[in-house]
């Protein structure tokens, strides 16, 4: 808008130079009675105000706020993903770990009041975002999850579930004194655990209240690593032998049980979905929103009157006023 404005003064004053080479000013003036320099003045200010009101209008400015208190009833979940170099075999296209991340993206998309956090785990287990109703947040986070996240090598799952059971907050209990069961961890993985014990992390989760749900992801034939996301060159043991990653769903089952969950094969995202949705939803903590009232309509109707006026306003003298020399002292 300031070059808009500089762009006025700079043509006003071109057009003062342009009268003065037409000859001496009170002769000029004299030819042109009608002519109105103030009218010329006005119009832009007019116009140039209202321009500008227009502008805030169409940003929406909003004036004032109120607090309102939301009472939801929803379910927390804990996602715990496998990260391991194993998760890159692409027995599942485009790979274990790029199918996995899909399906928790879709798994987030079908929530709604929900809350939901995220575990990435290979050796050692990670929280990469704790438990939380911001979807979009999870779902940018889930998109950078990849093995370098974590230096440590490996498939802790036990590790995972421990980090994942604490990560929650108290357990609401029912009117027989036992938790609600509202909570629960999927742990999704190929199930190629060894460096704890899964089975009895998973009883400890269930005896908290924590269901436990395990997803399998790969083949149980087993297929080799790539070195990197589609490379032809596969990972080699010290021996220089081909790494084989097979699905290890027999301690999947297993871990599941233990858990009071379920076992899902990879490609069933709608079985996972489906007991998730057996989980008890309840009261979830008050959520405080702010709500601002819209103000755009007092800029709007601002701009319409000094709009409609610039219209009416004329470029010469008013013929009617022009009589009257409102300014002459006596």
């Amino acid at each position: 808008m300031l070059l808009v404005l500089a762009g006025y003064i700079i043509y006003w004053r071109f057009r003062i130079r342009s009268f003065r080479r037409l000859g001496d000013r009170e002769l000029v003036e004299s030819l042109m009675p009608d002519s109105s320099s103030s009218a010329h003045h006005w119009k832009f200010i007019l116009l140039f105000t209202g321009t500008v009101l227009l502008i805030i209008a169409a940003s929406g400015p909003r004036i004032g706020s109120k607090l309102q208190e939301v009472e939801t009833r929803g379910r927390e979940i804990i996602i715990a993903l496998d990260v391991s170099n194993s998760m890159l075999a692409d027995d599942m296209e485009p790979s274990r770990l790029e199918r996995s991340k899909q399906m928790i993206s879709r798994l987030v998309d079908r929530m709604s009041n929900d809350k939901i956090g995220l575990i990435v785990f290979a050796g050692d287990a990670y929280t990469q975002i704790p438990i939380t109703n911001d979807y979009p947040s999870v779902k940018m986070f889930l998109a950078g999850a990849g093995p370098e996240m974590v230096s440590k090598q490996g498939t802790a799952i036990g590790t995972a579930i421990k980090l994942a059971a604490r990560s929650f907050g108290s357990g609401q209990q029912g009117e027989d004194g036992k938790n609600v069961a509202n909570r629960a961890i999927v742990v999704i993985t190929d199930g190629e655990n060894h460096e704890d014990d899964a089975i009895g992390e998973a009883t400890a989760a269930s005896e908290a209240g924590i269901r436990v749900f395990t997803v399998g992801m790969g083949d149980p034939k087993g297929v080799p690593i790539p070195v990197r996301p589609g490379s032809p060159d596969m990972r080699r043991d010290k021996d220089g032998q081909v790494v084989v990653s097979k699905l290890n769903e027999r301690l999947l089952i297993e871990t599941a049980a233990a858990g009071q969950g379920a076992y899902i094969s990879g490609d069933r995202i709608n079985g996972l979905v489906d007991e998730l949705d057996r989980l008890q939803k309840t009261d979830m903590n008050t959520r405080v929103f702010s709500e601002y009232a819209e103000r755009f309509q007092l800029f709007a109707a601002a701009a319409f009157l000094l709009l409609l006026f610039e219209a009416t306003v004329r470029s010469r003298k008013n013929p009617i006023l022009k009589r009257y020399n409102l300014f002459k002292s006596n």
